[in-house]
């Protein structure tokens, strides 16, 4: 990256701005260690209930590995391990995992988490709550499932009048964790014209390095011509970036999983391409899609910077647990074999 120079909005002859932070977040980078330790660990094969990022990449490297991805919990054979993916499952899936007899390594992102534990609260002091979110995401299903009987979806502003509780003084709203930052503060505005007593979340449900990501896509975005978003077709906050950016005054933005995948008829008349990755992408995709650019002349790249990232998460306690174990058993045994040689 010696060719990178710091963002300034000045103008120049067929540059890339790229956007920091990018890619990983701490959530993608525990859950896909967790994996490799796994299978470093154990031995494979290792399965993995759904894909455990969203990520085509991702999951064939860990497949050319060991791992075997699985959609539904009684796909694992008895007494397998299961690992859970970084967006979350509900409390059925653990109770399926029992019933089959399978050893589990829950590797939800903790801020996923953190909105599982807000629902459960919620819902045992009787709230309806309002879960912003998409029909359908992994992440949603797997909140939805901790109170079924008390969180209504919200899939967007246009899902607002359709939304009905049963007591107004006693409704909350929470959020899938990867939407767009703008698009989930207007269906909130929405819902509270309608419910003026809606209570909000203790902090925002949106993860650090989803608003993150979209800060510095907009400001990329708007002196951009062209916007390239590094992503998988099923990552929701990747698809929000290519939506961020077109917002921010992009002229168009596409999202691809692989450099070869980008059509070099959209660099028409481009003098200004933009470049992120979603916080499931690895940054050899990166890498490869600036190497795409320089061979037709976009070799300028000049970083646009608008947040610090340094949060890391540990990994998921069942595999902290076993490697506790191992390391003491090495210590055990190195220390047995240095006795044996002090005696001769």
């Amino acid at each position: 990256m010696d060719r990178m120079t710091d963002y300034a909005p000045a103008a120049a002859s067929r540059r890339v701005l790229l956007a920091a932070p990018r890619g990983y977040c701490a959530g993608v980078d525990r859950a896909v260690i967790a994996v490799e330790k796994a299978l470093e660990q154990y031995g494979a094969p290792v399965y993995v209930r759904h894909e455990i990022v969203h990520n085509k990449y991702v999951v064939q490297t860990l497949e050319k590995k060991g791992a075997i991805f699985v959609e539904r919990t009684e796909e694992v054979p008895e007494g397998s391990i299961v690992m859970f993916s970084a967006h979350g499952v509900a409390p059925t899936v653990h109770e399926e995992a029992a019933r089959g007899k399978l050893a589990t390594i829950d590797a939800t992102c903790p801020l996923v988490t953190k909105v599982h534990k807000e629902a459960i609260r919620y819902a045992q002091e009787d709230f309806d709550i309002l879960l912003i979110g998409h029909e359908g995401h992994e992440e949603v299903i797997g909140t939805s499932g901790e109170a079924p009987d008390h969180i209504t979806i919200v899939d967007g502003p246009d899902d607002v009048d359709k939304v009905t509780v049963r007591d107004e003084s006693k409704i909350v709203w929470l959020s899938q964790t990867t939407l767009s930052v703008d698009e989930t503060m207007e269906t909130v505005n929405a819902l509270k014209t309608k419910f003026p007593l809606l209570v909000s979340p203790p902090s925002d449900d949106i993860c650090y390095a989803t608003q993150n990501r979209q800060v510095a896509v907009k400001q990329m975005g708007a002196d951009s011509d062209l916007v390239i978003v590094v992503g998988s077709k099923n990552s929701s906050n990747s698809i929000r970036l290519v939506e961020v950016a077109l917002d921010a005054g992009a002229r168009a933005a596409y999202l691809v999983d692989f450099a070869s995948e980008i059509d070099e008829a959209w660099l028409e008349g481009v003098t200004t391409v933009g470049l992120t990755s979603g916080a499931s992408v690895p940054e050899v995709l990166v890498e490869q899609v600036l190497e795409w650019l320089a061979e037709r002349g976009y070799a300028d790249v000049e970083l646009v910077k608008t947040a610090e990232e340094s949060i890391v998460f540990s990994l998921p306690k069942e595999l902290r647990r076993d490697l506790r174990a191992e390391a003491a058993a090495l210590v055990a045994e190195a220390a047995e074999a240095a006795e044996k040689v002090a005696e001769k």
